[in-house]
């Protein structure tokens, strides 16, 4: 439920980044899409920032909804013109976030979800420090987490160990982020980022009429007091 000011009116509220990264296989994609699922059936509602990546596309993928699928010639482009707000490049592929419907959703008071790895939860937190609470997701185990891979059935063998490798580089950037988050069990994992989530959006800095309210109830304190 969202907070009114004293005419009956809602707080306007400055929009805010969540950042899920995880290493592969750990659920950071799983819990972004019941966050999602789940926000926007509520009068709350917050939207996945759709990356661009010159990655080859997964069946399962869908161009311009898991991400906007672009040549590298394309992507290096938008790199070079500084219309990323984050890259990198991650497992030999590039992937990005354009900087622009960004900016404006958070002026807006629509708060955006980024699914990203920890170079780009760095350059984020660089660039939009106040804007932005970053979460790291990790497996329980290292061999939940293979499995994980494994019943994806999306990448071979040598991608899976790949990745693997990569992850215990990834797990180390863990303290760059606000809060950890062990995936033991999706619901309960999902829960405690809405609860990081719906805290972090009551924070009085992001409550950009709190100044108004505060005299304005002031005023209604006076006059209720004679």
């Amino acid at each position: 439920m969202s907070s009114e000011m004293p005419d009956g009116g809602p707080l306007k509220r400055r929009g805010l980044i969540l950042i899920l990264s995880s290493p592969s296989g750990a659920g950071k994609t799983s819990i972004s899409r019941s966050l999602l699922g789940e926000e926007n059936k509520s009068d709350n509602s917050i939207h996945l920032s759709v990356s661009v990546t010159t990655r080859k596309r997964r069946p399962s993928e869908v161009d311009g909804v898991h991400y906007n699928f672009v040549s590298t010639r394309q992507f290096e482009s938008m790199r070079d013109h500084d219309d990323l707000l984050e890259w990198a490049e991650v497992h030999g592929n590039y992937y990005g976030t354009p900087r622009e419907p960004v900016e404006a959703a958070l002026q807006a008071g629509k708060d955006v979800l980024f699914d990203i790895d920890w170079q780009g939860t760095r350059q984020v937190l660089e660039k939009m420090r106040a804007d932005t609470v970053a979460v790291f997701v990790l497996p329980p185990t290292a061999a939940e987490q293979r499995a994980r891979l494994e019943r994806r059935a999306e990448d071979d063998s040598d991608v899976i160990a790949r990745r693997l490798s990569n992850a215990r580089d990834e797990i180390t950037h863990w303290t760059e982020y606000d809060y950890v988050l062990v995936n033991t069990d999706l619901d309960e994992s999902v829960a405690k980022a809405r609860a990081i989530l719906n805290a972090e959006r009551c924070r009085r800095e992001r409550l950009v009429d709190l100044p108004d309210f505060i005299a304005a109830l002031d005023r209604d304190l006076a006059a209720e007091t004679g």
